[in-house]
């Protein structure tokens, strides 16, 4: 395990719009705000783009990723962290909870989402939070880390 303590800063309130894109429309309003890492929830709707569902095979490093993609629209709440990158951009990682009708799925946004009509969205920023995302040589994937 690693960790960091830090506190809280600034909060913002984002209401994203129709065909916002995630990741890239939180990314980018992070590196318009000089928010280096937050934590961040969203509510609203998803309207395309497609989910990571889970490995291929959970025994196989790197992971070979399952895609599923996001067809009609669906009810969205979502959580997740943004931390900089190895290029020390703002990166998210965000999880995603969809329903429509009788189906629900859960997965990863990475692959980019499109918000159905709104997205109301909830930054709350770290401060003094010494941990960034790095490359794992093992899995593949950039993990949070100690700076």
């Amino acid at each position: 395990m690693e960790y960091a303590q830090g506190k809280t800063g600034r909060v913002f309130v984002v209401r994203l719009g129709d065909g916002d894109r995630l990741p890239d429309s939180v990314e980018a309003f992070a590196t318009e705000q000089n928010i280096r890492r937050a934590v961040c929830w969203l509510l609203g709707g998803a309207g395309g783009g497609a989910l990571v569902v889970g490995p291929k095979d959970a025994s196989v490093l790197p992971p070979e990723v399952m895609l599923q993609p996001i067809e009609g629209a669906h009810e969205m709440a979502a959580v997740g962290t943004i931390f900089p990158d190895s290029r020390s951009r703002p990166k998210l990682h965000m999880h995603a909870a969809l329903g429509r009708e009788d189906r629900t799925r859960t997965g990863c946004v990475r692959p980019g989402v499109d918000l159905w009509l709104v997205g109301e969205l909830v930054i709350l920023e770290l401060l003094d939070v010494a941990m960034s995302r790095k490359k794992d040589a093992a899995s593949g994937l950039e993990l949070l880390a100690e700076d």
